[in-house]
């Protein structure tokens, strides 16, 4: 941890020296190690146009640098202007024709631009003379595949990349994945297992088996296969982490910390394992606590969405509903395509008496989320408490065509219609509610607290029972 600090400290003095620089428009010498440091500390803020200046002030310095050039690509492609990425990469390729990583960056923007088989023809072509990193090359063909969705094809070449490099994450993690949506996932379990057999004493092989058992929902299982990675390899971080997270599967969030704190340990902070502390206290009830995980989340990295967004549910939690909505709302601006973040600000918007904001976060979440029930179920609410039954049951009836099976919809729809006076309606519904799920019916109690109300509907929810004995 001491040199992990030490090391932090000398990359803040490089960059306070860089930046004094460049604000007195002076050209202090720095080394190529050094403006790597300088432009990777931007990328990595998301500071784009401040890497563009840096990796150009770096090549005005080096002007015979292939390495900048190609640092130079990334930076464009992160500002999306790929057509000038492309063109520099095509430069230094003429140059250097057998350069390895300039190929996987011309491969990797034409992916971008969705241009999948000049992509795979380019790779294809890189594996006849690449030397080193074949697995890397066979990682990005497959994800090629995979966005083209030929998923069988993208699985033979995830398993080229494995046979290569048996701890190759990405590979096995996209792997795993095609092999579930093709419905293949548990029949390849010997094909893990075939690992072991050759080297029980492999950590990634073990490591491997416990990514399929988890993405298996078989947990107890995963868990085991990761302790026998860990006690191969204890310092193994990324068993460490996914055992942390099959512990949360099984609502274990004590032994779930355990293991996220031994991920920093060893590899140090990071968002995602800062975010998943977070969900442990949070589902420990410690709202505090996890509230300030999610936070340390948002510090490491400000664009992380989830992190924005945990930290508002922890504050949700403990009902601080305008501070939740400062935090929900930052995580929409960042992520706007998220149903769950809209919901969860619409819901607080619906608490502090925002209700005309609250329908249009709604509205914008059952856009995004049309088949999350309770979208329509909360957003029809609002209706029904400002005493518009109508228009709680058109924004009902628009959830039910999404999801027309949803029992729970058929019983608030009954709610609605007695309230709106549609008695003969209401008991259509309520049939086919009592149908769907008949212990479904305690909801409407809820609704109707009268205990006249309650006896006339118990009557007729009995007789139904009866008929249908």
């Amino acid at each position: 941890m001491a040199q992990e600090f030490r090391k932090r400290q000398e990359e803040e003095e490089l960059i306070r020296r860089y930046e004094e620089d460049l604000k007195h428009n002076q050209s202090e010498f720095f080394d190529v190690d050094s403006y790597e440091t300088i432009i990777g500390y931007y990328l990595e803020k998301s500071k784009f146009k401040r890497a563009l200046t840096a990796v150009e002030r770096a090549i005005d310095q080096y002007p015979y640098s292939s390495e900048l050039f190609t640092v130079k690509a990334q930076v464009l492609t992160n500002l999306e202007r790929y057509d000038e990425a492309l063109e520099l990469l095509e430069r230094s390729r003429n140059l250097h024709p057998l350069d390895l990583e300039i190929h996987l960056s011309i491969g990797s923007i034409l992916s971008l631009q969705g241009k999948y088989d000049a992509a795979i023809a380019l790779y294809e072509e890189t594996l006849a003379f690449a030397e080193e990193e074949k697995d890397e090359i066979y990682y990005n063909i497959g994800l090629a595949y995979q966005s083209m969705e030929k998923y069988e094809q993208a699985i033979e070449v995830y398993k080229q990349s494995i046979e290569l490099n048996l701890g190759h994450e990405g590979s096995l993690y996209e792997l795993a994945f095609c092999l579930d949506v093709v419905g293949q996932l548990e029949g390849s379990l010997s094909y893990y297992k075939k690992f072991i057999d050759e080297d029980p004493y492999s950590a990634a092989a073990w490591y491997n088996l416990g990514i399929v058992c988890n993405k298996l929902e078989r947990f107890d299982e995963a868990v085991e296969a990761y302790e026998y990675a860990l006690a191969i390899d204890e310092n193994f971080a990324s068993a460490h982490f996914n055992m942390g997270n099959s512990f949360m599967n099984l609502e274990l969030y004590e032994k779930a910390l355990e293991e996220f704190k031994k991920t920093i340990e060893i590899e140090g902070p990071s968002p995602e394992v800062y975010c998943c502390i977070g969900a442990a206290y949070e589902n420990m009830q410690q709202y505090e606590l996890g509230l300030k995980y999610f936070q340390k989340a948002c510090k490491l990295d400000p664009l992380y969405d989830e992190a924005w967004f945990g930290a508002g549910s922890c504050l949700e939690k403990q009902e601080k509903w305008y501070q939740a909505l400062h935090f929900f709302n930052k995580s929409i601006k960042i992520n706007s395509h998220n149903s769950e973040y809209w919901k969860a600000a619409a819901h607080a918007e619906f608490k502090i008496g925002n209700t005309i904001s609250s329908i249009s976060a709604y509205e914008e979440a059952s856009l995004l989320g049309p088949d999350d029930k309770e979208i329509w179920l909360n957003w029809s609410f609002i209706y029904y408490e400002q005493g518009e039954p109508q228009k709680a049951i058109e924004i009902l009836l628009q959830g039910m065509d999404e999801l027309p099976d949803e029992s729970e919809f058929f019983y608030r729809m009954t709610i609605y219609l007695i309230e709106s006076g549609q008695f003969k309606e209401a008991m259509n519904y309520l049939e086919n509610a009592l149908i769907l799920d008949f212990k479904g019916h305690e909801v409407l109690f809820d609704f109707f607290p009268k205990l006249e109300t309650q006896k006339a509907l118990q009557k007729i929810i009995e007789q139904f029972r009866k008929d249908n004995q």
